[in-house]
């Protein structure tokens, strides 16, 4: 099993930065990828971006693209999500998640964080 804990969400203006951290123990191992998902209210989960164990290679959803980064942690078991240029449609709760297999396109999490909010002001 593998346990992931996020931190840092919180309260901030349009237009500012914001830095999630995901950090994760257990059989970590066995996490091939690593990434972010967000949920808006009334919204599916979406991807936001993931990053593969070596930590050279990345993705990230169109929304964010430019904007947000997904640097790894040393030691590798610690992720982070970097977000500049915040909007308000980017309010949501946001959920760290690993995946057993490298795929960072097609992300499709075996494990989950309990996710932290972000909520960003017009």
């Amino acid at each position: 099993q593998v346990q992931l804990m996020e931190s840092g969400g919180g309260l901030v203006q349009a237009g500012g930065s914001l830095r999630l951290s995901c950090a994760a123990s257990g059989r970590t191992l066995s996490m091939q990828t690593m990434g972010w998902f967000r949920q808006a209210p009334g919204k599916e989960r979406e991807f936001v971006a993931a990053i593969n164990w070596r930590g050279d290679t990345t993705y990230y959803a169109d929304s964010v693209k430019g904007r947000f980064t997904i640097p790894r942690g040393n030691p590798k078991n610690t992720v982070y999500l970097q977000m500049n240029n915040l909007k308000p449609e980017d309010t949501a709760v946001y959920y760290c998640a690993a995946d057993s297999l490298r795929r960072v396109a097609t992300m499709t999490p075996d494990y989950w964080g309990q996710g932290t909010q972000v909520t960003v002001s017009s």
